[in-house]
């Protein structure tokens, strides 16, 4: 059964992911790329750290096991500085849509890794046809061109890649470690935050980055402040939450849902057009959700009490039932 904080998680995470692309689109004007993701995460860290100080007990803050340091490193190189890093990088490259849709590959990354380091979660053929369907519709939305996926630029392809298994890996470690880990998922971002500014910070200055070629404007201040204190605090609470509350499978189902808000938010904003097979792609992710979790989501326990009758329990009847699309070992 998926709850309403858990359903919100998967709403705020998709929209203030989707929302990066239109604002880093904006941003890379201004911007280096790698200098942009490490101011990116500047500020970022300075947020939450100084948020966890006031909300959190110093020994709520303190690592206290293995599971938490790895919990930590795999947050801040893995899933928010290097998955960054390289997908801001790779999309100087590429096109946006091939972008898009070597991005949205992190879900089927996920089951891959889960494969091999979770005992307990497992892609089963219900699960996968709801995953296929979603890669479909994806391509569907950001209507690729063939041309452009047989030819371009392979090592933004490749980078873009690199990217995704980077964020998909780190989720799966996440979770992995979950039952020995006692720090909350915020206080993990907290501590991720300046490990992926530093690594940000080393790539920027490798590639020979510098901040005099910033072009400083209300627009790059726009951008930087969305990627920064939505996209890169935000949005990493309700993602982390989200992997606490399901699993790393489900949760990384929300990089479905980013390139359709990309997308929306590339026409209300920017004054994109979609094109009519993108319609068709959104009713594809929807339908593929409808087959990966139809049984997960109870209606009525959004309900009032007064509304939903108690069914009469039934020794036949399981009391929890595990969704169809995934099963447990």
């Amino acid at each position: 059964m998926i709850d309403r904080r858990t359903l919100g998680f998967f709403i705020l995470s998709s929209l203030f992911f989707g929302g990066t692309f239109v604002a880093a689109k904006a941003g890379l004007e201004y911007f280096p790329p790698l200098l942009f993701v490490a101011l990116r995460f500047d500020i970022a860290a300075l947020v939450m750290l100084g948020y966890v100080a006031v909300t959190a007990s110093r020994e709520e803050l303190r690592p206290k096991t293995r599971g938490d340091v790895v919990g930590i490193l795999a947050t801040g190189v893995l899933v928010i500085g290097l998955a960054n890093a390289l997908i801001f990088v790779g999309q100087q490259y590429a096109t946006s849509a091939v972008g898009a849709i070597v991005f949205s590959l992190n879900p089927i990354l996920t089951p891959v890794f889960a494969a091999v380091l979770l005992s307990d979660e497992r892609l089963s053929p219900r699960g996968a046809v709801g995953l296929v369907l979603g890669l479909i519709g994806v391509a569907l939305v950001v209507s690729p061109d063939p041309a452009n996926l047989l030819g371009g630029d392979a090592i933004g392809r490749a980078i873009l890649f690199a990217g995704a298994v980077s964020a998909a890996l780190g989720a799966v470690l996440i979770r992995r470690v979950g039952s020995s880990a006692t720090l909350s998922s915020t206080v993990r971002v907290a501590w991720g935050l300046p490990i992926a500014a530093a690594l940000s910070h080393g790539f920027a200055l490798s590639a020979g980055e510098s901040m005099t070629a910033i072009t400083w404007s209300s627009n790059a201040l726009i951008a930087l402040a969305y990627v920064s204190l939505v996209a890169g605090v935000l949005a990493y609470i309700a993602y982390f939450g989200l992997l606490e509350s399901t699993g790393a499978i489900q949760a990384n189902l929300i990089f479905y849902v980013v390139p359709v808000v990309a997308t929306l938010g590339g026409w209300a904003l920017l004054g994109e057009a979609i094109a009519p097979l993108a319609v068709v792609g959104f009713l594809l992710i929807f339908t593929g959700f409808a087959v990966l979790g139809s049984n997960s989501i109870d209606v009525r326990s959004w309900l009032p009490e007064t509304v939903v009758e108690t069914p009469v329990a039934d020794e036949r009847t399981s009391v929890a039932e595990e969704p169809r699309g995934f099963r447990s070992d």
